[in-house]
């Protein structure tokens, strides 16, 4: 695998609150290895854009990091669940790519 890309098994779970976001913590070693190699890719809110493959979707989008856990989040669309027949408190397989 390359530098920039990281392959892991995490659950889904919901925030809780109106807004109804899913997401997947990225797990603590990977998201220190993510900010030591690539604190200069930081966005908005501390964001690092990845390309992110669940299944047989694809898509790019971004990861944030939560002070709470130290981990990156991953959001997870509604499309994205329903193709791939994911719900709350369910395990998948996830690879990212540093962009």
């Amino acid at each position: 695998m390359k530098y920039n890309q990281y392959s892991f098994k995490s659950v889904i779970w919901l925030y809780p609150g109106k807004a109804a976001w899913h997401f997947i913590s990225v797990p603590k070693d990977i998201s220190a290895d993510i900010h030591e190699k690539f604190a200069d890719r930081k966005r908005g809110w501390g964001s690092i854009p990845i390309y992110v493959k669940i299944g047989t979707s694809s898509w790019k989008t971004s990861i944030f990091p939560d002070s709470k856990s130290s981990c990156f989040l991953l959001p997870i669309k509604s499309e994205i669940r329903k193709v791939e027949r994911i719900m709350v408190d369910e395990s998948c397989r996830v690879q990212i790519e540093i962009i």
